[in-house]
């Protein structure tokens, strides 16, 4: 399945973005979806996870802060971002998992290819 991740951008620290990925040809029922990201330098890091039934994980350090959704009727699933830092500055990159994986998976089969997340100062 081929991931579309859109949505990212250069925002001032305390704003917020919305990142979009639409699983493309396949419907978003059929797998858990999650978003990771990756810094210059570090390596990749789980922000947040999603089942099909609504169930959610998150990264301790995004939690209350980060918001991960769905919406089946766009085949779409989101990653709300409020509050950015500096320091949340990476490539964003949104993942799939069949729904047979553990959960939260410990590995992912899909990935998108990335959208910047450029928080200034």
């Amino acid at each position: 399945v081929q991931l579309q991740a859109s949505g990212g951008g250069l925002v001032q620290a305390g704003g917020s973005l919305r990142l979009s990925c639409a699983p493309s040809g396949r419907s978003l029922s059929n797998y858990i979806m999650a978003w990771f990201r990756q810094a210059p330098g570090k390596e990749r890091e789980f922000l947040a996870a999603i089942q099909w039934s609504g169930l959610t994980s998150y990264q301790d350090s995004v939690k209350g802060r980060f918001t991960i959704s769905k919406a089946y009727v766009l085949n779409t699933v989101y990653l709300q971002m409020n509050s950015l830092k500096p320091e949340d500055t990476a490539v964003y990159y949104c993942a799939a998992a069949p729904l047979s994986s553990s959960w939260p998976p410990h590995g992912y089969d899909y990935w998108g290819q990335g959208t910047q997340v450029t928080v200034s100062s």
